[in-house]
């Protein structure tokens, strides 16, 4: 707005200048014909027009280039700008711009000059992406090292699992044989699929943290859902195991 105000301030004291200038060179006799009056008019309507016409031009283009500098840098930013142009016809907001500019600039010679925003450059732009890619990378590999870790305690409640699979079907099998040995190693087993459990419930626990972690930051990625579906298997597998375990208590 400023600067809008001392371009328009230079453009007025021209046209005043072009009055002057006639004035001083033609207003010599105290009288005219009807001719010269005209000639001199015409004369001083062309140096008006010029004056006039430049301004236009010159205030379109600056607007332009002004435009064009903050199109420029909002695309650095991979930001898309929108113009409304019905809004440079809104009479409320024009009239809401004149009264700025008369409250803000009544008193132009006590105007300071604010501290213009410098534009930042490729070099500035790019170190900015740079290290937002850099950060962005670093939580990325922190998160795959904490899914690695959710996987590997996954298998490894899976493989105890599968154990105590094992060892259910063993001792079935030499039930008759053996019942005061499978007395204890029943006992064992019921321990160890508690401890299985609680393995299990830790590792979800931990699972969820991590699948809220990656929500934030990621997509969904075929690891995520091989480790959800390991993990449903999981559940399959105890709730059979389950099954069988009340099966065989019920004969027992």
């Amino acid at each position: 707005m400023l600067f809008a105000c001392s371009k328009r301030a230079i453009r007025l004291k021209t046209i005043d200048s072009c009055f002057e200038d006639l004035k001083d060179s033609r207003l010599v006799d105290k009288t005219f014909t009807v001719d010269e009056v005209r000639d001199m008019l015409d004369g001083l309507k062309l140096v008006v027009r010029g004056e006039v016409e430049t301004e236009l031009v010159n205030t379109a283009h600056t607007n332009m280039l002004l435009l064009r500098q903050l199109f420029s840098q909002a695309e650095k930013f991979y930001l898309r700008l929108q113009t409304d142009i019905s809004e440079l016809e809104n009479r409320e907001l024009f009239e809401q711009v004149a009264e700025f500019e008369k409250t803000e600039f009544k008193n132009q010679n006590k105007v300071t000059v604010k501290p213009k925003l410098s534009p930042l450059n490729e070099g500035e732009v790019s170190e900015l992406l740079n290290k937002e890619i850099s950060r962005l990378q670093e939580e990325k590999d922190q998160l795959k090292g904490r899914l690695r870790t959710m996987e590997t305690l996954a298998m490894g409640a899976l493989d105890e699992k599968t154990k105590a699979e094992r060892s259910l079907k063993d001792l079935q099998k030499v039930q008759g044989e053996q019942k005061v040995l499978y007395a204890a190693s029943q006992r064992d087993l019921q321990d160890n699929l508690v401890s299985a459990k609680h393995d299990l419930l830790r590792v979800q626990e931990q699972l969820a943290l991590a699948e809220k972690e990656l929500d934030r930051k990621f997509q969904q990625t075929s690891a995520y859902r091989n480790m959800k579906e390991i993990l449903t298997k999981k559940n399959e597998h105890i709730k059979d195991t389950r099954k069988r375990q009340e099966k065989y208590e019920s004969d027992e």
